[in-house]
């Protein structure tokens, strides 16, 4: 009987994938979190070496990045990028630097509107219609995301639907896209089981594949045929063109794996660890006016920043099973990690890919969130989306909705 051939290929072969000119979507989250890092650096490797691929459209709806080489910095190079749109920057200062010199053209979109942008895309409709974004920089009445005078594409419209004023973000086609899992088959089959997240892997598949572009995964070991259970399958084999394998790859930046990271584990009884004492700083201070406002049973939003203080906080106080704790990369609950691992829960409840989670939170299904803010001034207006000229933008800040916008949104200064 004939079989399918193999998609398991080196990852210099992979990066010869990836076209001149077109949008290469990647995945990945802060602290090396589904960050395909093999694929990255082999086609910075090639674009080093031949010039190509050039004139890229890159997209990032999380931040990603050591802050030096790794991440989005694998693209810092001119003439490699044309234009970045980036739902967060602060990972990637060699871009940042680049869009300060006006050497790409910079945009910033909400994250959740980067992540459903992809769904939207793969499943052929007209873009993203949402409320997401209203009044805010990214609406096309004040700067529609445009970071620097190079971008001058308009890539978000107003439109009106039923008397309500709406935002559309434009779809467009995606040539390339570069995700990770922890396994895959050789028909491509691809589980991120032992990942951190999952986040938007499967919409981004979806779209490249869907608008003729190429879907390119890294993973650290392949298996045999048919031997992944069909339910911890994240992306088919059917999406999937070209399959790395990197028995180096590691599930963090940290230098040891914690299964305990990736939800695979059931949470037990005392699994969670105190977090150590705080010293009593302006940080704590913050942190605990702020979790004065909590409400037991209350829906939680985390943002980066002051409010992991309070999410530790919380935990050293024994109450974390006291209140629905969530984070926009998709998970719900355990003891959430800080500073540049922020995006990974030890013994989380609950998994969900990031578009869902942006899904739920758009619609109005948080109760309380605390959120990281870069300035603000007198009358509450706050500011993530761009520092000094550099491009930083607000990850999920945006998106993250709270029903009726009663007193619950409380935002912490970083």
């Amino acid at each position: 009987m004939r079989v399918l051939p193999s998609k398991i290929v080196t990852a210099k072969a992979a990066a010869s994938l990836v076209p001149d000119g077109c949008a290469i979507g990647v995945t990945g989250g802060g602290g090396g979190l589904v960050e395909p890092d093999t694929l990255l650096r082999a086609i910075e490797r090639r674009f080093l070496e031949t010039g190509s691929p050039r004139d890229l459209t890159l997209v990032h709806a999380l931040g990603l990045g050591d802050r030096d080489r790794r991440g989005v910095n694998r693209f810092a190079h001119i003439g490699m990028v044309r234009r970045v749109i980036g739902g967060h920057w602060v990972w990637s200062p060699r871009m940042q630097a680049m869009a300060q010199a006006g050497q790409v053209e910079a945009y910033v979109l909400p994250a959740g509107v980067i992540t459903q942008l992809m769904r939207e895309i793969g499943a052929g409709r007209p873009g993203l219609i949402t409320h997401v974004g209203l009044g805010t920089f990214v609406d096309p009445r004040v700067e529609g995301g445009k970071m620097n005078a190079s971008a001058r594409e308009d890539l978000v419209e107003l439109i009106e639907i039923d008397g309500q004023t709406l935002l559309r973000y434009k779809p467009f086609s995606v040539g390339a896209v570069c995700i990770r899992g922890s396994f895959a088959d050789s028909d491509g089959n691809l589980s991120l089981d032992e990942e951190g997240a999952t986040l938007d892997a499967l919409a981004l598949a979806m779209a490249a594949r869907n608008t003729g572009g190429r879907v390119l995964t890294q993973v650290r070991r392949q298996v045999p045929r048919g031997s992944i259970p069909a339910r911890a399958v994240t992306v088919p084999g059917a999406m999937v063109d070209a399959v790395v394998v990197d028995p180096g790859q590691k599930q963090s930046y940290a230098p040891d794996a914690d299964l305990a990271l990736s939800g695979s584990l059931p949470p037990r009884e005392g699994d969670s660890t105190p977090a150590p004492p705080a010293r009593l700083d302006v940080r704590q201070v913050i942190a605990r006016r702020a979790a004065r406002e909590l409400r037991p049973g209350s829906v939680l939003n985390y943002g980066f920043g002051i409010p992991d203080a309070i999410a530790k906080l919380v935990a050293r106080q024994g109450e974390v099973d006291r209140y629905r704790q969530t984070i926009e990369h998709g998970t719900f609950g355990g003891d959430l990690l800080d500073g540049a691992l922020f995006g990974f829960a030890r013994n989380p409840r609950a998994m969900i890919d990031s578009p869902s989670q942006f899904d739920f939170y758009s619609g109005g299904g948080l109760d309380l969130a605390f959120l990281g803010m870069g300035e603000v001034d007198a009358d509450g207006n706050v500011n993530v989306s761009k520092l000094q000229g550099a491009p930083v933008g607000p990850g999920g800040f945006i998106g993250d909705y709270i029903r009726e916008w009663r007193s619950y949104n409380i935002l912490c200064l970083t």
